[in-house]
Order: structure tokens, then C-alpha cells, then sequence
């Protein structure tokens, strides 16, 4: 009986596919490579997140490199040699320069520092020169005007370097090598002054308080008297040049007088331990020393002003 094809449509019968066997696999199983994730990017549960055993390491851990005695022995004789190094190091900076020392030199605020640019410019108004002591240990600059410091000579250098660069710019002189020329020049003056003076304390056997960064300070003083002298040549000319350079070798030498005076005078008179030299020669080398200064002065100035 033939049925209307209308509203009809043939069907061929689908064949089943045959159950999945063990040689048919689609995707290999990489459960034991890397733990899976599902859609939300979290972790599935039930996976193993640690890594592979300290056995498949091949026991290069850090916990058994740690238990090794010979590891432990290693690292505590490279600790000690370590220290043992530096602190050697420490011992042979000490001998040369101390830290504590030095430190004293730079503790200094601002209120000191307008006071002791104003007793170095204007020294005759000054009247007490002691310098002050705690427990027989000098006090900080911060706390005593009269203690020398190694802060102003060293931003005085500095300005000095950059002033002298300025003078020679306007001149039309400037050049790295007469800027390098000056600057060196300058510090080997410092040297030799400080060289001389502890060579005369030592030849004529004077015992002071003075010591190497003391000279060091005293002598660099000077650079607050340089900069006043060539500012003013080249403000005023050659006029106001010799005017400034007679004003400051002055106070500069009364000033390096009435401190050294305190210092090298009465070092050890006092205390009675014994000096071979005697005040009369103590105070021919302090005025020695002040009367260098005016000529390191002008030597250092006299070719940056026209």
C-alpha cells in the first residue's frame, strides 16, 4: 500500500557507534602532567599541587643542603673569614683616620655656622677663645663656637673653586685645566701648611691638644678670607682687591693667634708632664703660622682679579 508522500518524510535507520576500547582513545591523559581547571580559572579539587618528590629531585633540595655538615662548616668559615676581613679592614683605617673623629668635626648647625663666619670676618669683638670641655672631652662645634670644624673649610674650598671658575669666565680665561690648575694648587698649599706646622711641633718638642684634623681646620680657614677678597676684586677692581685682602689676613692672623694661643701655650704647663720647648718659641710658631696666611692669600688670588 503506497501512502501519500505529502506531510511525510523518509528516514534512514542511524547506526549505533560501538563502545570506545582501550586502543581508541581521543585525548591522552594529562591529569598526571598538570592539574586541570575548570571554567571559573580555579583548580579542580583532588589533584596533587606539590611538586615532585625530594627522591625525583635527585636530593639537591635546600633542606638536605642545609643538613649537610661539611655545607655547615663551609658557610660558618666563610662567615668568620668574612668578619675576620673586616674587621682588619676597620683596624687599618683607624690607624690612619678615625670615624668617630672625623664625625666630631662636621657636627655643626646653622646657628654655628653664622657665628663662626662672623667671628672669622670680624674677630676683634670677640672675647672668650676657650674652648669648652665635658668629662675632659672637647665639646661639638654645635655646642661651642670656639671648636674648629672642618665644615666651613670644606664648603669654603668648594665655593672657592666655583668663584675662581666665575672670574675666570668673565676674564675670558676659563678652561678646564687652569680650573683643575687652581684647584689643585690650593689643596697643596693645605698640605704643606699642615706638613710645616706638625713638623715644627715635633721638631721643638711642643705636647698640645692640636691634632691633625685641628690643622687641617685651622688652615682651611682661609677660604672664607679668599672668597671675601675676590669678590670684592671684582666688584670694586684692583681698589677693593687690596683693601679686602688687607682686611681679611688681619683678622685671619688675629684670629689663628687668640685660638692657637689656647692650644699650644698652655699644653702642658698646666698639667706639669714636661715640655722642652718654651712659651716664648710655642708663641713664635703661632704667630709664624699667621703670618703665612696672608701670603697663601694673595698667592692664591692675586691672578684671578684684573
Amino acid at each position: 500500500m503506497d501512502l501519500p508522500q505529502q506531510g511525510y518524510r523518509a528516514t534512514k535507520p542511524r547506526a549505533r557507534a560501538a563502545p570506545p576500547t582501550a586502543d581508541s582513545v581521543l585525548f591522552d591523559d594529562t591529569s598526571s602532567a598538570a592539574p586541570a581547571m575548570n571554567s571559573q580559572g580555579y583548580y579542580t579539587p583532588g589533584y596533587n599541587m606539590a611538586g615532585p618528590p625530594n627522591d625525583m629531585q635527585g636530593g639537591a633540595g635546600p633542606n638536605n643542603m642545609f643538613a649537610d655538615p661539611m655545607a655547615n662548616a663551609a658557610m660558618m668559615y666563610g662567615s668568620s673569614l668574612a668578619n675576620t676581613g673586616k674587621d682588619m679592614v676597620n683596624k687599618e683605617i683607624s690607624k690612619f683616620m678615625s670615624v668617630n673623629k672625623l664625625k666630631y668635626f662636621f657636627a655643626v648647625d646653622t646657628r654655628y655656622v653664622l657665628k663662626k663666619l662672623m667671628i672669622l670676618m670680624f674677630p676683634y669683638t670677640h672675647q672668650d677663645w676657650e674652648v669648652r670641655y665635658h668629662r675632659d672631652t672637647p665639646l661639638p662645634p654645635r655646642q661651642d663656637v670656639n671648636a674648629p670644624d672642618l665644615y666651613i673649610p670644606m664648603m669654603a674650598f668648594i665655593t672657592y673653586i666655583l668663584l675662581a671658575g666665575m672670574a675666570l669666565g668673565i676674564q675670558k680665561r676659563f678652561s678646564p685645566e687652569v680650573l683643575g690648575l687652581c684647584a689643585s694648587t690650593a689643596l697643596v698649599w693645605v698640605i704643606i701648611e699642615v706638613l710645616v706646622m706638625l713638623l715644627s711641633l715635633y721638631l721643638l718638642t711642643v705636647h698640645s691638644d692640636l691634632s691633625t684634623f685641628d690643622l687641617i681646620a685651622y688652615s682651611g680657614y682661609k677660604y672664607v678670607g679668599m672668597i671675601f677678597t675676590v669678590l670684592c676684586g671684582l666688584l670694586f677692581g684692583s681698589d677693593g682687591y687690596y683693601v679686602a685682602l688687607a682686611w681679611s689676613s688681619c683678622a685671619l692672623m688675629f684670629f689663628l693667634v687668640r685660638s692657637l694661643k689656647m692650644k699650644i701655650i698652655p699644653s702642658t704647663d698646666s698639667m706639669g708632664t714636661g715640655s722642652s720647648a718654651k712659651p716664648q718659641f710655642r708663641l713664635y710658631i703661632t704667630v709664624v703660622i699667621a703670618v703665612f696666611q696672608p701670603i697663601i692669600i694673595y698667592w692664591l688670588t692675586s691672578h684671578l682679579v684684573r
